[in-house]
């Protein structure tokens, strides 16, 4: 039977390399019906809210979503809608699996996934100014929470990943030796959590600054991490590097009761309605949510299928060294898979 899902194809780049992403689905067969919603600059050009109700209502009722990537202006305006969408459906785990796509590079057969906790920590907006004198912007405070309910269940995440995906560690970074509450509390929760699968899963913790390290010099050493909000924020881009950049990356935003999908990364205005975007990280995204929905085979074709055209160099966009557009990429990729 086919699924529905709420499609948002986003702004900038996402509207070209989302319908690039249907495509490819739809060759491969996926069981899937759209239901096309919009959100972010789309919907303020359309005199909508950013976050209109009707494309909330739509994720109410499919609990599953394919968006693309949505402009976040920096400093001013509104917030981020991927927080919004985020809280909005305590979508508390952000999955992002980093794997070697793209061969010659400096680091071959990478497979790690971060799991990142994604409503909690220094993103969830507790912000201020304060005034002194006559400047009432002289300093400003944010404030970063962590609760021991947030800690296990994401600690808990990490490790039901790993055994489901049958992966042999996991590994906590954090950042303990300054941050003693609110990092120490995170650490002690994962701790505890961690003793519950002592035997099946191996499990360490590091300092998040010496974590970015070795997964520079070592990243074979790593397999599952799993650490608060920012700091998962700013590694997964990190462990994006490893294997290709941003373009190659996927993410999945897990809740009890819903998931959205997206690439990692952003909106990219200055090359839209170029046809030039690489839509490898969407098309991923897509794969993520076929496995989430349980149509596991079609996903491992498409994933068969990006590789085989990226290692035989078929129609690749300039990111990835070579003069394709956006669709005929897609197009290769869907060849595979019909």
């Amino acid at each position: 039977m086919s699924t529905e899902v709420t499609l948002i194809p986003g702004d900038g780049i996402g509207p070209s390399i989302t319908e690039a992403t249907v495509r490819v689905l739809e060759a491969a067969g996926a069981q899937i019906t759209w239901d096309r919603q919009i959100a972010g600059i789309t919907a303020i050009e359309a005199a909508l809210p950013p976050l209109p109700e009707e494309t909330l209502a739509s994720i109410r009722r499919t609990k599953v979503a394919l968006k693309g990537p949505l402009t976040t202006p920096v400093g001013v305006g509104f917030r981020s809608i991927n927080v919004a969408l985020r809280k909005e459906f305590d979508l508390y785990a952000n999955v992002r699996p980093a794997q070697t796509l793209v061969p010659g590079g400096r680091y071959e057969g990478i497979d790690l996934c971060l799991i990142r906790e994604n409503t909690e920590g220094l993103y969830v907006g507790v912000e201020h100014y304060i005034g002194m004198g006559d400047d009432p912007k002289a300093a400003a405070e944010s404030v970063m929470i962590i609760t021991r309910y947030g800690a296990e269940r994401i600690v808990r995440y990490a490790f039901e990943y790993a055994l489901r995906c049958g992966r042999r560690k996991v590994t906590l970074a954090h950042k303990a030796n300054i941050l003693k509450y609110t990092q120490g509390l995170f650490l002690e929760v994962g701790r505890k959590v961690a003793e519950e699968y002592a035997g099946r899963v191996e499990f360490e913790d590091r300092i998040i600054d010496a974590t970015a390290m070795q997964l520079v010099l070592d990243p074979y050493q790593f397999d599952v991490l799993v650490m608060e909000n920012m700091f998962g924020d700013i590694l997964s881009d990190l462990m994006a590097g490893l294997v290709g950049g941003l373009g190659m990356a996927p993410g999945g935003n897990i809740g009890r009761d819903a998931a959205i999908f997206e690439p990692v990364h952003g909106s990219a205005p200055d090359i839209a309605g170029k046809n030039i975007a690489n839509p490898t990280a969407q098309i991923l995204a897509a794969c993520m949510m076929l496995d989430h929905i349980g149509q596991p085979e079609t996903a491992a074709r498409i994933r068969r299928a990006i590789e085989d055209a990226i290692r035989e160099r078929d129609h690749l966009t300039p990111d990835l060294g070579g003069s394709a557009t956006t669709d005929q990429f897609a197009d290769a990729i869907a060849r595979r898979v019909s």
